[in-house]
């Protein structure tokens, strides 16, 4: 799983929320790193609702309709699952790093 696409069921794990929302908040968490633009963000997120991972329900806001989108327990345990993968890619990382560093 990309990370970008990692950090969009980050968000949505923590509460429901519409294109724009979940963007703004992975800008957030990963400090601009990774902002999914518009035309990013909304395959992924059609592609996690064809795979069962999202729901999405239209709500009217004011004059406006906006679809929000929920994570499923399929999505949560995608989540986790990617939780884990990351944080060994993390592990391997920063190990290699390390030995670089004491190889200099």
């Amino acid at each position: 799983m990309s990370l970008s696409r990692f950090f969009i069921l980050r968000v949505l794990c923590c509460r429901s929320l519409h294109g724009y929302e979940i963007a703004k908040e992975v800008a957030e968490i990963t400090r601009g790193c990774c902002a999914p633009s518009e035309g990013g963000l909304y395959p992924v997120l059609h592609e996690f609702e064809d795979s069962g991972l999202v729901t999405s329900t239209l709500l009217t806001v004011g004059n406006r309709g906006r679809k929000v989108y929920t994570l499923t327990e399929k999505g949560k345990e995608a989540y986790f699952i990617a939780t884990e993968a990351w944080t060994e890619a993390a592990r391997c990382i920063l190990t290699e790093v390390s030995n670089k560093k004491s190889d200099s």
